[in-house]
């Protein structure tokens, strides 16, 4: 679903009461990290969606080599896992614009932030919502998943 889509749906589920929350994310060759944040993000209300970002935004974010896995890959295996409910890809650095489309009352973020340091708080918070940090330490990344995988079978 488009951005457009996802703030009608996001409006409309609101407006039955129910709690919507925003997660977002690369999702470059998901790992365990990225379960445990979406499932707690997940538990914050209602619906959960998932923002995640472009190839070309990846690649500018990541660097060299990056994405591992395209968009429409991305996109379907978070689809698969039972705490998401919708999947909106998004082509900012941050999550700004899906954020002010939204209007979330929770954006999740990982472990990685601190609540007053995420990018898109001052949006959140003028549109209503709070700011949450979920998910186990962190302890998971792709960098490091990747660099042991390369280790490994060289």
């Amino acid at each position: 679903m488009n951005i457009a889509e996802a703030a009608t749906l996001a409006e409309r589920l609101r407006a039955e009461g129910r709690r919507v929350v925003l997660a977002n994310g690369c999702f470059d060759l998901l790992h365990v990290g990225h379960v445990r944040y979406l499932e707690a993000a997940r538990r914050l209300g209602d619906v959960l969606f998932v923002g995640i970002n472009d190839d070309a935004t990846v690649a500018r974010l990541k660097g060299r080599g990056r994405p591992l896995m395209p968009v429409a890959e991305r996109l379907e295996i978070l689809k698969a896992l039972r705490a998401v409910d919708h999947v909106v890809v998004f082509a900012e650095d941050t999550a700004d614009r899906l954020v002010a489309a939204l209007r979330p009352d929770v954006h999740a973020k990982g472990t990685d932030y601190a609540v007053d340091a995420v990018p898109e708080g001052p949006t959140v918070r003028a549109h209503g919502g709070r700011v949450a940090v979920v998910g186990d330490p962190k302890a998971h990344s792709t960098r490091d998943l990747i660099a042991r995988v390369v280790e490994r079978f060289r």
